[in-house]
């Protein structure tokens, strides 16, 4: 893959960085501000359930960011594009979709379906 494209990938994936980092600064301060006053059982219970989720959706951030920063890496060390599987070139639509793809269309859907998951359509 050319310098060009992979400073492509590596703005998308930038990008997206600073997208999920945004967002997690958001919910944090939306988290301070969910109780103001003296809270009740509704509050309580309402913001317990926010809590929950915003765990959750940190997890899957968490998780995102550690993608991104993988694939960033690969880019820096010239392995960025080809599958981590096989080591086939990962074709470019996928990377289009998914950025931080580590395994070619193929190689992803042999791990779905051992994992018993459905074939992806990328």
């Amino acid at each position: 893959m050319n310098a060009q494209r992979l400073d492509h990938f590596r703005s998308l994936l930038l990008k997206e960085r600073e997208r999920i980092e945004g967002l997690r600064a958001d919910q944090t301060g939306e988290r301070e501000d969910a109780i103001d006053g003296v809270p009740d059982e509704g509050d309580l219970s309402h913001y317990d359930a926010d809590k929950d989720v915003a765990f959750n959706l940190g997890e899957r951030e968490t998780e995102q960011l550690h993608e991104i920063d993988e694939a960033l890496r690969r880019i820096d060390d010239g392995t960025y594009g080809t599958c981590v599987g096989c080591g086939k070139p990962i074709d470019e639509e996928r990377l289009e979709a998914v950025p931080t793809a580590r395994y070619h269309a193929d190689c992803q859907a042999d791990l779905e379906a051992a994992e018993g998951l459905e074939r992806p359509t990328l």
